[in-house]
C-alpha cells in the first residue's frame, strides 16, 4: 500500500497579488490528519487545522443579528468577505434564520476550488441553495457609495442584515495597502450604509484587540465590542487567541 504523500499540491496558480497554493498536507505528529491549506506568496491564509475563530465569527455576529431583528424566521441576508476554505460560510448557514448568503472572494481560482470539490466544504456550499459565491473586490465593493456598487452584483442599492468579514489578518496586518482605508472612519461608514439599519458588522483579527479601531467603530456604529476567541493549538501544544468585533448600526 502506498505511503500517504506527506505534501500533495492540489493547486498553484500565479495571480495578481502573489503566487497562490492550495496543498493537502499529512501532520506525522498529529495521527497523520490531513489538513488543507492555502498559502499565498509567502503568508498563511487559511488552514483547516485552526477553524475556530472563523466559525465564532459567524455565530457570534449570527447571534448580535438575531437579537436586532427578532423572530426574523429565514429572512437574513448575509454577506462573507473571504471564502477561504468555507469554515466562516459554512457555520453562517447552519443558522435557520438566514435566508441568503453571498461570499465574496477576490481569488477566483477560491471559488473554483469550491466549485470543483477540491476543498472538503465545497460540495456541501455549492449545494446551498442560499449561498451564492462573487468574484470581486470585497473592500472597493464595501466603499463604494451606495447605489453605486453592491456585494450583489444583480442589485446596487441592496442592503443587508449582516456583514461578516475575515480577509486581512487584523486591521492593522493587512494582504494589501490598498485595504486601509476601509478601516478608517470613512471607509467605516461606507460599509454601514450598506446595512439595514440595526445591522451587524463582525470582523476577525488574528491580532488582541485594538482600541484605536474599537474607536473607529465607535465613531460609525451605535455599539461595538470585542470578543476573544481561545483555541488549542496542537503543534504548539499551547493555547492561542484571536479576536472578533461586532458592531451593530443605529437603527435610527
Amino acid at each position: 500500500m502506498p505511503a500517504t504523500p506527506r505534501f500533495e499540491e492540489l493547486d498553484y496558480r500565479k495571480t495578481d497579488i502573489g503566487d497562490l497554493i492550495l496543498r493537502k498536507r499529512t501532520i506525522l505528529s498529529l495521527d497523520n490528519l490531513e489538513v488543507h491549506e492555502i498559502i499565498l506568496g509567502d503568508a498563511y491564509l487559511m488552514t483547516s487545522l485552526f477553524t475556530e475563530v472563523e466559525q465564532a465569527l459567524s455565530r457570534l455576529g449570527l447571534a448580535s443579528t438575531e437579537e436586532a431583528f427578532p423572530g426574523a424566521g429565514a429572512r437574513l441576508d448575509v454577506v462573507v468577505g473571504g471564502l477561504g476554505l468555507g469554515y466562516t460560510a459554512r457555520a453562517a448557514l447552519e443558522h435557520e434564520s438566514v435566508a441568503s448568503l453571498i461570499v465574496v472572494d477576490y481569488l477566483l481560482p477560491v471559488i473554483e476550488w469550491h466549485e470543483q470539490g477540491l476543498v472538503p466544504l465545497g460540495a456541501g456550499l455549492t449545494a446551498d441553495e442560499r449561498c451564492r459565491f462573487v468574484h470581486g473586490d470585497f473592500f472597493g465593493l464595501a466603499v463604494a457609495k451606495q447605489g453605486e456598487a453592491s456585494f450583489d452584483p444583480d442589485a446596487r442599492d441592496r442592503r443587508y442584515h449582516a456583514v461578516l468579514l475575515d480577509i486581512d489578518h487584523s486591521p492593522s496586518n493587512l494582504l494589501s495597502e490598498s485595504n486601509r482605508f476601509f478601516y478608517s472612519t470613512e471607509g467605516l461608514s461606507r460599509l454601514a450604509e450598506k446595512l439595514h439599519p440595526g445591522g451587524i458588522f463582525a470582523l476577525w483579527s488574528d491580532d488582541a484587540p485594538d482600541e484605536g479601531f474599537m474607536e473607529s467603530l465607535r465613531a460609525v456604529f451605535e455599539t461595538c465590542e470585542s470578543h476573544i476567541v481561545s483555541f488549542y493549538n496542537p503543534l504548539r501544544e499551547n493555547e492561542s487567541a484571536s479576536t472578533v468585533y461586532v458592531a451593530r448600526r443605529a437603527i435610527g
